[in-house]
């Protein structure tokens, strides 16, 4: 079989002109079925495979997406790109994924990256302003959709939950269940998504006059990250331990969990209660059953796919934002008196 085969090779080979070759690649509607059968046929006998390469630089872009994340690992963002892949690939498009490990050095490069492939547009979770960037992209004619990340300005399309209101949520649960000294865990504020999250659970404490909320240090937003926020508050004490702690993703509340659960000293809920964010699918089989913020990942996917999608056929295109409210999921980690749990 001869994989370099050109496509001159397939037209004498199927004896039909070059341009009808193309057309069955290109625009098969335009062939008859019998000559479509003897170029396929053709196709086939050489191991014909056609050079994607080159047909990029000619029209100017590929058939690809790229897709920029903050954290691959963890399981939101994973649930956020399967998403986005289903949807494009419906539209015969491919995504190009690249995890920028909240780095913005890292994230830079992807950008440059992608833009050498030639990608349709971009879909990318920012780690921090990036709106400079975006904005020569554009010009080169890459299209961007925000994601997971509400735009400032009217530039760009965006698909995003309100974090602002997740956190509230999750603070207001907390505070319904009768905790009053509560302890927020997000990892570093300049992640927008943390910030917002902080936000929202200030605007509940504030609601309650006897209630405090004090914000813990957290190097990232990782498991481990949490085991050591975790470790830091076993060595304070009983006395010294929140009785309610949000934590800005679910990752970070499993890890807390895991610190407070091995020492045998402190009960969940019964010592302090513990919510999470995002729901991740080990939010349900921890040790004890995570409370958590639901975010809708697939809608996010889908619907940045479609965003890109407005984008890249049309002229003049208006940016729209799209933001989905987030859910609470009741679990044992905050069950109280009388309370009901989603197992």
């Amino acid at each position: 079989m001869n994989r370099s085969a050109s496509i001159k090779d397939v037209a004498t080979h199927a004896s039909v002109a070059v341009g009808t070759v193309s057309n069955v690649l290109n625009y098969p509607d335009r062939v008859s079925q019998r000559t479509k059968e003897r170029v396929l046929k053709a196709i086939d006998e050489l191991g014909f495979v056609r050079n994607d390469a080159a047909r990029q630089l000619r029209a100017g872009h590929s058939r690809t997406v790229g897709l920029i994340v903050l954290d691959v690992g963890n399981p939101f963002f994973t649930s956020v790109v399967r998403a986005a892949e289903d949807a494009a690939a419906l539209n015969g498009s491919a995504v190009l994924l690249g995890d920028s490990g909240h780095d913005a050095a890292r994230e830079a490069n992807y950008i440059d990256l992608f833009q050498e492939q030639r990608v349709q547009g971009l879909l990318i979770s920012p780690v921090g302003d990036v709106t400079e960037r975006l904005d020569l992209l554009r010009e080169r004619g890459v299209p961007t959709v925000l994601v997971d990340r509400l735009a400032d300005e009217s530039k760009f399309s965006s698909v995003a939950v309100d974090d602002d209101a997740g956190g509230y949520l999750a603070a207001r649960h907390l505070l319904d269940t009768g905790r009053r000294r509560l302890a927020f865990v997000g990892g570093p504020t300049s992640i927008r998504q943390v910030a917002d999250r902080l936000q929202g659970a200030q605007r509940a404490v504030k609601e309650e006059p006897d209630a405090t909320l004090e914000v813990l240090n957290s190097d990232g937003q990782s498991v481990l990250a949490g085991r050591s926020v975790g470790n830091m508050l076993v060595e304070r004490g009983q006395e010294d331990l929140p009785d309610g702690i949000f934590c800005a993703n679910d990752l970070l509340a499993l890890g807390v969990m895991q610190s407070l659960t091995m020492t045998h000293t402190f009960r969940i809920p019964e010592d302090v209660a513990l919510i999470g964010y995002d729901d991740i699918d080990f939010a349900v089989s921890a040790v004890v059953p995570l409370s958590s913020i639901r975010q809708p990942t697939e809608a996010l996917g889908r619907t940045a796919i479609e965003l890109l999608t407005e984008e890249v056929e049309s002229q003049n295109p208006t940016h729209r934002s799209v933001v989905f409210t987030p859910e609470l999921v009741v679990r044992q980690s905050t069950a109280a008196a009388g309370a009901s749990a989603e197992s």
